[in-house]
Formats: structure tokens, sequence, C-alpha cells
């Protein structure tokens, strides 16, 4: 498959600030494949343009499409076959491996206190990245949410999570000091489908500071995305202190 992406909606920055820069020609090239991935408009081993195809669909130099595709392969998005071209890769990180508890569960299951602390919870305009990855318009509102949960007052988790409006209208009224995002949302939007990506991560320096440990510690990222039927209704990425976190799974042969 070969559409032709030139007529995606890509805007001049990846955020809604006039003062932002520009986005660069080979990250918009990215994000009108990832767009038609995410979308659905490209399944699983779909074949994208060739270089020279995305060469004339954007104006742009070979040496641009070439950045483009390369980028996405070493993502994950897509994989190259020599003489033969770039193909959609098949989704990785899918939550069959891992359960989905509410993070005050798993503490209380430890017998220890759980609270949390909301760093922030506001209504934001969805850059090029969040509307590919919600399918929704750019500029389009998600609701934003950043917050810290200890463990006996140890900070144990930065949960950064975009919600979906229509899966979740009442979001920001909510106290997410009483109940965790995880359980506001089950109960609003029942999970039927998740994914899960694992990523060892070392924490930047304000992470750091608010999970209290040295810059540059080992940390375990989860990106995380949820769905209740046909909606998608969050995407959170999950950060823990590599020290103080573990999975563990179960399966059956």
């Amino acid at each position: 498959m070969t559409d032709d992406l030139s007529d995606s909606n890509l805007p001049d920055s990846d955020l809604p600030d006039t003062n932002a820069k520009p986005v660069p020609l080979y990250a918009q090239v990215k994000q009108a494949i990832i767009e038609k991935i995410y979308t659905g408009a490209w399944k699983p081993h779909d074949r994208v343009p060739s270089e020279a195809e995305l060469v004339k669909q954007f104006n742009c130099s070979r040496m641009t499409a070439n950045r483009a595709l390369r980028e996405l392969t070493a993502e994950g998005f897509l994989f190259r076959l020599q003489g033969v071209g770039s193909f959609v890769s098949e989704p990785k990180g899918q939550s069959a491996l891992f359960e989905i508890h509410s993070i005050a569960d798993e503490i209380a299951a430890r017998a220890n206190r759980h609270r949390s602390k909301v760093l922030k919870l506001a209504e934001v305009n969805a850059n090029i990245t969040q509307a590919a990855e919600f399918s929704i318009a750019v500029g389009a509102p998600l609701y934003h949410s950043i917050i810290i949960h200890y463990e006996n007052d140890v900070p144990v988790q930065i949960e950064d999570r975009y919600v979906n409006v229509q899966a979740a209208p009442d979001y920001l009224r909510q106290d997410f000091r009483q109940q965790t995002a995880h359980d506001y949302l089950s109960h609003v939007a029942p999970l039927t489908e998740g994914e899960h990506i694992v990523e060892a991560v070392a924490g930047d320096a304000l992470s750091c500071r608010l999970l209290q440990i040295e810059a540059n510690t080992p940390c375990l990222l989860i990106s995380r995305r949820t769905w209740s039927k046909a909606f998608i209704v969050s995407s959170a990425k999950l950060l823990f202190p590599g020290h103080r976190y573990k999975l563990k799974g179960r399966f059956n042969s």
C-alpha cells in the first residue's frame, strides 16, 4: 500500500505555541506515516511509500526521506526488505504479558500505605503526535494529568497521562488524591484492550528530583495505552526508579 501522504494535516509545529520552532521536514514525514499506522489506514505488512515517492509527495530531498524511513525502522514502526521496500511492522508490547492494576492496590497488597500528589490536571490541545495516537484532529482537546505516587511516603512512580475527553468528560473534576486515575477510568470507560511498551531509561534531572533519586539513576518506563471498545481512553507514561519496582508476570504454556 502506497497511499499519498501529501494531504495529511501537518502543522508548522508540534505544539500549539506560535513561538515554537517549525517541525523539521523529516519529522513531518515521520508523523504522516505514524498517523496512517495509528489510524489503521495502513495495516501490518502494508508497504509504505518508497524514498522516491516521499521525495515527490513532500518536495524533500532523498536524504530527508531516507532519514524518516530509517528512524521509523529503528523505532519499530517499520521493517525494511532489501530491494523490496519498507513495510508496517506488527504491533509490539501488547498487554497480554501483563495485567493492569491500580498502583494503590499493588501498594495495599504489600500492606503499605499509598498516597498521591497531583502536579498537573488541565485541558491541553493535542499536538501532531498525540493527535495520531488518539485518532483525533491536531489541536483537539485532551486532558493531561501528572501525578506522583508514594509508598509509605517514598515516591515510587510518576504518572504522566493524557486522556480522551469523549471517554472521560468529567476527568478534570476528580480528586486523584482520593482515587487513582486508573480506578476512575476503569469505572467510566471499562478496559477492553491495552498495550504496554517497557523500556529501561536514565531518569532526567526533573524526574529524578521528583522521585528523590540521584540524577541519571536507571529507571523503568512503561508506556501504556488503553481502549474501551472503540475508544482509545488514555495514553500514560509511568516512570519508576529501577531499584524500587519490578515487573512480575505469569503465563501458561
